[in-house]
């Protein structure tokens, strides 16, 4: 298959999880490739991620309701979403369309796009980890949805009962079965659900790293600079202008997350691409063990045993990409974890900020550039950044070498903006 490839030249703009496995991919395929990132590779929004591979994401952000969520989004500064004042009026074009996906048939046609990409997202990720010998950096735990009353269970359970219909293996826990999965949980549950194939990885960045060092050492070249332009001459993206000087394109890759949307518009593409800005605390000496991921579906927000203590994930809000942290996001966690896991201890501790790049239909943009058919686009991910990172990259492989798709690229393509 690799022999009927013509090889070219790839430079990708941005070195996190998509970054990195679709230049794992393309190199699969014979071709060269370069990474151009202003940071380390997985340093960015995949370094703070809850660490899961959510195969069972299949519902959107936006849902029916969310229309009445919003005055509390900007009142509750506690919340488990909220938006910065002062942005809402930037935000508004986003929201209107955010509002517009959660009609019920957008979100089932959302849940169906969805679940055909985090079909394969596993397999994809042991494929590269398995060429990099890091097979042992991905392990299949589940995750367990613990609610503390039924007034947080019901309206929960009309998504779950949608994983159910995309195929998601689903399974209802009595309160006297939670702890028997999870010792260390508080007697104070109402229920728990839990999705048994999902998968959590030692961390985040030891992925990456994994896979950026593997992608060096087959020969492909990372490049640590800020990009200033796309140049764009004879009806094509011929050249970068870097902080480092120019660079010489052939075949173009936006990779870029939070960062996209700029490139894309040099493209000639408009996306409604935002910043749902991510908080994390990390409980280095956490005082107590977890045998599985857990997900508050009272306060939404994920606790996930790592190889290097306990991480607190999930608290979001929409702010510019150059707005300053506000840490009380992620310093309320703690007390919320302490009350779900009584044992808890949260006194050593690391506190982290970053941005997640989010459409308002909840899915990525993958797909080739329409004005420019030597560029891709790759990113959007929301949430879901690192769990299909290694899909992504195998899509925009597949479409560079001319293949037959895993999935219908439709609903990806930048144009459903247009």
């Amino acid at each position: 298959m690799v022999a009927d490839i013509v090889r070219k030249h790839f430079t990708i703009i941005g070195a996190g999880a998509v970054g990195i496995s679709t230049a794992l991919w393309l190199q699969r395929d014979g071709h060269a490739v370069t990474l151009v990132d202003r940071n380390p590779p997985g340093t960015g929004a995949s370094f703070g991620n809850g660490g899961l591979i959510q195969t069972g994401a299949v519902v959107p952000i936006a849902t029916p309701g969310v229309l009445r969520q919003v005055p509390s989004m900007l009142m509750d500064p506690n919340g488990p979403l909220v938006i910065r004042w002062r942005y809402l009026p930037s935000l508004l074009p986003y929201l209107l369309r955010f509002v517009a996906s959660a009609r019920p048939s957008r979100v089932e046609e959302i849940s169906i796009a969805l679940q055909a990409v985090l079909e394969h997202a596993g397999e994809a990720y042991r494929n590269l980890l398995a060429d990099a010998n890091g097979l042992n950096l991905l392990t299949t735990t589940g995750e367990l949805y613990v609610y503390e009353t039924a007034a947080s269970y019901t309206p929960a359970k009309t998504w779950h009962d949608l994983r159910r219909k995309r195929g998601v293996e689903v399974v209802d826990l009595p309160p006297e079965e939670l702890r028997q999965l999870e010792p260390a949980l508080a007697p104070i549950f109402h229920r728990g659900v839990y999705l048994p194939n999902s998968l959590k990885t030692a961390t985040p960045f030891a992925v990456m790293t994994a896979l950026a060092q593997n992608f060096v050492a087959n020969g492909g070249e990372f490049v640590q600079t800020n990009v200033q332009d796309i140049v764009i001459e004879n009806d094509a993206p011929v050249a970068l202008t870097t902080d480092s000087g120019r660079r010489k394109l052939d075949q173009l890759v936006v990779a870029a997350g939070a960062h996209s949307k700029r490139w894309t518009q040099q493209l000639g593409s408009y996306v409604p691409l935002d910043t749902e800005r991510g908080y994390h605390l990390m409980l280095t000496d956490p005082g107590i063990e977890l045998r599985v991921p857990l997900i508050s579906g009272d306060y939404r927000f994920a606790v996930t045993p790592m190889t290097d203590g306990i991480r607190l994930a999930g608290t979001a809000e929409l702010a510019k990409v150059d707005a300053p942290p506000n840490y009380d996001r992620a310093e309320r966690l703690l007390k919320i974890a302490q009350r779900v896991l009584p044992g808890l201890d949260g006194r050593s501790r690391t506190r982290w900020m970053g941005q997640r790049p989010s459409t308002p239909d909840s899915l990525p943009v993958i797909c080739r550039a329409p004005r420019y058919p030597s560029a891709y686009l790759a990113y959007g991910h929301g949430h879901l950044g690192l769990t299909l990172g290694a899909v992504t990259g195998r899509l925009i492989a597949d479409m560079a070498a001319g293949r037959a798709p895993l999935v219908d690229m439709r609903p990806y393509d930048v144009q459903r903006f247009a």
